[in-house]
């Protein structure tokens, strides 16, 4: 006699009903789990090259706009701040910007004024040190914290760290390196953009 019972007719339709619905519902889990592990169009975004229009800055003038979740600056100097930079060598830890110079500062950037244009510095606003965002601080002379003979640059409050107008780092201070100088070109005299090799096309 045989042990096998027939399936009843009802209950097979029922279990099949049931796994195709178990199938779904973990086809459709493991879609949107997948999805999650795309980067979305912001985190895309991030990343894309940001243009700057730089039409009308005046000397002393800074503007900044987000560049992959960073603040970075373009600052236009006067040319009595560019004439003073060659002179500030001596206080600096990094004068020729040569500690690795290929992470921090591009090779058409490695100059005295750190830029492509001598009046417009591009820098990433990140202190080396903590990765606080220093404070603008162009007016020249004595301030507090600051030095008596200050040419005008930059000042991270959180544990006083001073760059000078070319994002040079002052020596002996917690920042070990210079601002960072992004990869940047100009599509004309009056924009940049941010994210794009001056040597690339």
């Amino acid at each position: 006699m045989s042990t096998n019972q027939p399936v009843d007719k009802e209950r097979r339709v029922w279990m099949i009903a049931c796994g195709a619905a178990g199938g779904v519902a973990a086809a459709a889990t493991g879609v949107a789990f997948v999805s999650t592990l795309a980067p979305s169009e912001r985190a895309k975004a991030a990343g894309a090259p940001v243009e700057i229009d730089i039409a009308g800055m005046e000397p002393g003038e800074m503007r900044t706009v987000e560049w992959r979740g960073k603040p970075v600056w373009v600052v236009r100097r006067d040319e009595k701040a560019l004439a003073e930079l060659p002179a500030l060598d001596g206080q600096l830890a990094d004068p020729k910007s040569e500690r690795d110079p290929d992470a921090l500062t591009p090779a058409y950037a490695r100059n005295t004024h750190r830029s492509i244009k001598p009046e417009y510095l591009v820098a990433v606003g990140i202190c080396s040190h903590l990765g606080c965002s220093p404070s603008a601080r162009f007016e020249p002379g004595p301030q507090p914290s600051l030095p008596n003979d200050w040419k005008g640059g930059f000042l991270c409050p959180c544990h006083g760290s001073i760059f000078d107008m070319a994002g040079r780092v002052y020596a002996n201070k917690p920042a070990p390196d210079n601002l960072e100088v992004p990869p940047h070109k100009y599509l004309s005299d009056t924009k940049l953009i941010i994210g794009v090799d001056e040597n690339n096309a």
